[in-house]
């Protein structure tokens, strides 16, 4: 009955019941948790590390009560479900990812989380197994990103009871927007009405010189506006650091006190449903003046210790950080593959397969994805090509060179899109992210193009996210191949907003009941590659990937599962040619191999493979290993 109850929690969530695994209460008349010795020297050497051994001291025990606390609220199925939860099979092959606003398709009549919750039952159950709900919490500003109150859900949007209903279909991946708070938080507005229990939430100057200009060089900076904003206390003006805008107020991690108050947090999210949680713009969690301000070994440890609260207290949760950097930075965040992140989002992949379209060339993607190893068997990467964000093209640095982003950002403006800026140390504005849906970006409507090509270009890119090591996350508007709404950029005079369309629920049923329409056929093929991947071992996070240089003209890997093998190939050019490989390094020479998109059957001739391929076409080949 157990193993039934887990296999139906991992696989697509058949007659699961959320209330299985947390009370309503916490409930103190069962044993309290029992936190092994190792564990708590654990937590105390990351604390002392974070601030210094007296301090751990001090704030353990209350770290330890937050983990009791937490553990009060888990029912029994919930601790003896655990004990059977693998984590290096935390994410398999049948794990797809929606990645979607809760109110991005809306009615005058219902809350848009239920609205949600009916399209994707309609459309997505039995395919997608996990929805990323981007922030759905109180917000003044960046379309959730400035959290007014962290533990409630935006009333306009709907409430618990609808999320804890949206669970019973699939796992959930909540935000940690733990980097910054909005202005307008109750506890920001404490700190403004001079209250002392909020004094050191925030990071706070008298003036401007109180850091010399060689430290503000040194900063990080992902935006273009001020790093620090002035506003009016009860103690006269302010400096208050704020890294993404005015609205999002840094906390604090110098201060304990954040720090135990986002764990309580942290472990909240837990209770009210999350499997995963993203770890917003964590790069910049902890200040250090005379550093970068990012990427410190105090942000690691913050993410390492609460790795070690939620592998305590609730293993089956996974951590994922949204670090928006170069690659080779980005790794970092896995620690040494069992401490830190099990997932990172791989970011280099969106400009690289971007660029690879471009200039229908595979060998700058095919290179740097060479370099893509497994860290761990409980490690795993997280493939998009789009989200709500744009398309950051730092990510790419040291892979793609100045020429080649100019390019990218030149191709972009003529496909009705935008660039967002930042400024590097010299003080020069530079291109950040393209901004621009993912269909827009690589088709231009402008073109005199036929539709059938634009589609085939656009799903043989998804093909590419969808095959590569990893689980992939898939941004809604993806689903139905949306084109680019200036017309919201205009409204909201934000460009982002380009890519953040909110749909009428009418308005798109009308267009997935409409066969000709290009909405319609893209979800259409979507969902059956989808369907597909999903029954292959193959595609498993943990199986062994190759990437091979075939032709410059293709992109091409191998995923290996035990004996069996699929051969990708992916044509990222609208030419047709004869594509002849030797792959006899996989398979047996004399062997056959079928397509699994067509069922069509090739006949290996000596281990060469010799086939035809049509603009953007793509190939799924299976076989056995030799």
């Amino acid at each position: 009955m157990l193993l039934t109850k887990l296999e139906r929690y991992f696989d697509m969530r058949k007659g699961f019941d959320p209330s299985q695994f947390h009370l309503l209460e916490a409930d103190y008349s069962k044993p309290l948790l029992d936190i092994p010795v190792d564990i708590k020297k654990k937590i105390l050497n990351r604390l002392a590390l974070l601030y210094d051994s007296a301090t751990a001291r001090k704030w353990y025990p209350e770290i330890e009560r937050l983990m009791k606390v937490y553990y009060a609220y888990k029912t029994d199925f919930m601790k003896e479900w655990e004990k059977s939860f693998d984590p290096k099979n935390r994410f398999t092959e049948k794990d797809i990812v929606l990645i979607t606003y809760g109110d991005i398709i809306v009615n005058r009549y219902k809350k848009p989380i239920k609205i949600l919750s009916s399209f994707a039952k309609r459309y997505l159950k039995g395919v997608f197994n996990t929805i990323h709900l981007l922030p759905f919490f109180p917000y003044s500003s960046d379309r959730g990103f400035s959290v007014i109150d962290f533990e409630q859900v935006d009333p306009r949007i709907g409430d618990w009871e609808d999320i804890l209903e949206l669970k019973k279909d699939f796992k959930l991946m909540f935000d940690g927007v733990f980097n910054h708070i909005s202005s307008k938080s109750r506890w920001f507005q404490e700190f403004l009405n001079g209250n002392p229990d909020f004094k050191d939430f925030f990071i706070v100057l008298s003036t401007k010189e109180m850091i010399s200009e060689d430290h503000l060089k040194l900063i990080l900076r992902p935006r273009t506006t001020p790093l620090f904003t002035e506003f009016n206390t009860i103690n006269g003006k302010k400096l208050v650091w704020t890294t993404f805008s005015s609205d999002q107020i840094d906390l604090n991690y110098r201060n304990p006190k954040v720090l135990a108050k986002m764990i309580d947090i942290l472990l909240y999210y837990v209770r009210r449903g999350a499997d995963i949680i993203r770890l917003d713009a964590v790069t910049y969690l902890w200040e250090e003046l005379g550093t970068e301000c990012a990427h410190l070994k105090q942000t690691h440890e913050t993410i390492k210790l609460f790795r070690d609260i939620l592998n305590l207290v609730a293993p089956h949760v996974a951590l994922i950080t949204e670090t928006n950097v170069p690659h080779e930075q980005n790794l970092r965040y896995f620690g040494n593959g069992y401490d830190e992140a099990q997932m990172v989002y791989n970011f280099a992949l969106p400009p690289l397969v971007l660029y690879t379209y471009y200039t229908e060339n595979s060998e700058k993607l095919s290179s740097w994805a060479r370099s893509i190893k497994k860290v761990s068997d409980e490690t795993t990467f997280f493939n998009f090509l789009d989200s709500h964000d744009g398309i950051g093209v730092l990510p790419a640095k040291g892979i793609l060179d100045d020429n080649d982003v100019d390019m990218m950002v030149l191709k972009t403006l003529e496909h009705g899109g935008f660039i967002s800026y930042r400024v590097e140390k010299d003080g020069k504005e530079v291109p950040y992210e393209l901004n621009i849906t993912w269909y827009s970006a690589l088709n231009n409507e402008n073109d005199d193009e036929d539709e059938d090509i634009r589609i085939r270009r656009f799903i043989s890119s998804r093909v590419i996210a969808l095959s590569f090591m990893g689980v992939p996350g898939i941004y809604i508007h993806s689903l139905f191949a949306s084109k680019n709404d200036a017309e919201a950029v205009l409204n909201e005079k934000q460009t982002r907003s380009i890519n953040r369309k909110v749909l009428s629920d009418k308005t798109l049923k009308a267009i997935l009941s409409d066969k000709h329409s290009h909405s319609y056929k893209v979800l259409k093929i979507l969902l059956g590659i989808i369907q597909i991947r999903i029954k292959e071992k193959c595609f498993h996070p943990n199986a062994e990937q190759i990437v091979l240089n075939i032709d410059k003209r293709v992109f091409a890997l191998i995923r290996k599962y035990k004996n069996e093998v699929i051969l990708v190939i992916v044509n990222i050019s609208k030419k047709s040619f004869i594509l002849d490989c030797d792959i006899s390094d996989f398979f047996p020479v004399n062997s056959t191999l079928y397509d699994l998109f067509t069922g069509k059957k090739y006949q290996l001739k000596n281990g060469k493979l010799s086939i035809v391929n049509s603009p953007y076409e793509y190939f799924w080949l299976k076989g056995s290993s030799i």
